[in-house]
């Protein structure tokens, strides 16, 4: 694996993103406004977010331990909950459950990586991590721990949502382009949002502990708090199997830890 540190995996304040890789960015849900356009909604982000991503630094004396925790149904019965408590770092994704599935999941999250359309209420402590995938992402971000957001998406949208705004982090699209080019050699349309928060933990943290990831028996991406309903999701636009493949091969060289459950 290309495992590059030199990449920026959140927006700062005085980061600059490339026009290049604003144009990878921008076809990935169909962007039709301009990079300046980009540029400006992200100085106003930094007006109002933490102008610096914070994120614990690296100690010869310290290890830095990180759960990603997915939703698959492969977590159900699992009893992983405790173990994935103890860790420094709890990385969460979308609309992950935790309310009454505790004693598989765990309590405790860090981290929750999500985009508008899958934006869940977070507490005081908890940082909302941004994927953005359109520059309306950046809009919704600022407005829907404000006023409110009123735009429109291919999705419904909560116009508000309780976070931390202190605590608000930017996922940079050109890590983003990272990840599809050189972790998932350009396969599928990009990177989900589970191989994202992945390939992030092995960027912030010593020891990764990988948790929830992968297909049911149907080769369907079922999760672990609801029936499936569409059993011909297989993984939809993403390469799912291949993503599985990777984490598979980081397991067997010992760049993570893999908890495969059931």
């Amino acid at each position: 694996m290309d495992f590059d540190k030199s990449v920026e995996p959140f927006l700062s304040a005085n980061y600059k993103l490339s026009e290049d890789a604003f144009n990878w960015w921008k076809q990935l849900q169909v962007e039709r406004r301009s990079f300046s356009t980009n540029r400006r909604t992200v100085d106003r982000l930094f007006q109002m977010f933490p102008p610096s991503p914070v994120v614990i630094e690296p100690r010869p004396d310290r290890c830095r331990t990180c759960a990603v925790v997915g939703n698959s149904g492969n977590l159900k019965r699992s009893h992983y909950g405790p173990l994935i408590d103890f860790h420094d770092v709890i990385i969460r994704m979308n609309r992950g459950h935790i309310k009454g599935y505790e004693a598989d999941v765990g309590s405790r999250t860090t981290h929750r990586i999500m985009y508008p359309e899958s934006a869940v209420d977070l507490d005081n402590s908890t940082h909302v991590v941004l994927a953005p995938f359109k520059i309306l992402d950046l809009e919704w971000v600022m407005k829907a721990l404000t006023t409110g957001f009123s735009g429109k998406s291919y999705a419904a949208i909560k116009s508000n949502i309780k976070a931390n705004k202190d605590l608000v982090m930017v996922m940079n699209p050109a890590f983003m382009r990272y990840v599809h080019d050189m972790w998932l050699q350009k396969k599928g349309m990009y990177p989900s949002t589970g191989f994202l928060g992945l390939v992030l933990a092995l960027h912030i943290c010593d020891e990764v502990h990988v948790f929830g990831y992968g297909a049911d028996s149907d080769g369907n991406w079922s999760h672990y708090w609801e029936k499936l309903t569409n059993k011909k999701l297989r993984t939809g636009v993403h390469p799912g199997n291949h993503e599985y493949g990777v984490i598979q091969e980081l397991a067997m060289q010992r760049k993570l830890t893999f908890y495969t459950g059931w």
